[in-house]
């Protein structure tokens, strides 16, 4: 593994990379900042986590479902990274486990951001009606239009509809 490629201060855009100076935050936690302010982000409060019948009264939300899945994912990481810098020490100089920990749960928070309502079943119905509406031939798409909506889902899943 080439660990100073992936525990990367540098930020795309930036020239330098953002050491831990005088700031109080690290640049993994910006990070996950920078999530939970960004519209997408907020947008999933309006999207429904699909779930079985539940017994509880209320209806989860993919906004509350990744924050869960981002505390849960920032133990985890934290763990994983406490092990990863035991063995790797000369190279992971000044990092810290929480920094393992703050990557993966920003990773959390982000996984559900441009899923299409109702998950795989979603993009199952996306596809199938697209299909539909090609064979039909109404339409004046360009061949790399057609191509992007045919790999908007796995053929695996657009078989299964």
């Amino acid at each position: 593994m080439q660990w100073e490629k992936l525990l990367t201060r540098k930020r795309l855009g930036k020239n330098e990379s953002e050491e831990l100076t005088e700031k109080t935050r690290t640049c993994f936690q910006q990070d996950y900042d920078r999530l939970v302010f960004s519209s997408p982000f907020r947008r999933l409060k309006d999207k429904t986590q699909v779930f079985p019948l539940s017994k509880h009264d209320y209806v989860p939300t993919r906004l509350i479902h990744s924050l869960e899945v981002s505390c849960v994912g920032r133990s985890l990481g934290s763990l994983v990274g406490r092990k990863i810098i035991e063995r790797h020490q000369k190279k992971l100089k000044g990092f810290d486990a929480s920094d393992f920990g703050d990557i993966v749960s920003a990773a959390c928070l982000a996984h559900d951001l441009g899923n299409p309502p109702f998950g795989h079943a979603g993009e199952g119905a996306i596809a199938k009606a697209f299909e539909l509406w090609d064979n039909k031939n109404e339409h004046n798409l360009t061949d790399a239009q057609r191509k992007d909506f045919k790999k908007f889902v796995p053929k695996l899943l657009t078989n299964s509809y």
